[in-house]
């Protein structure tokens, strides 16, 4: 006899992979570029040090 194979299972699991591929590419065509990437960090800094500055002293 042979063995029973449940399709649903192998229909499933095609479609995940579809969907990974399908999330790769998004991520490769909506990903940041190196510059936008260097002025968000920049821009994160920036905001990071006007917060810094605006901080009060404790006061022990």
């Amino acid at each position: 006899m042979s063995d029973i194979v449940n399709l649903g299972r192998y229909r499933k699991k095609k479609a995940r992979a579809d969907n990974e591929k399908r999330a790769e590419e998004n991520r490769a065509k909506h990903g940041l570029t190196k510059a936008e990437k260097a002025k968000y960090k920049r821009d994160m800094e920036k905001l990071a040090s006007h917060l810094d500055g605006a901080k009060r002293e404790d006061s022990d």
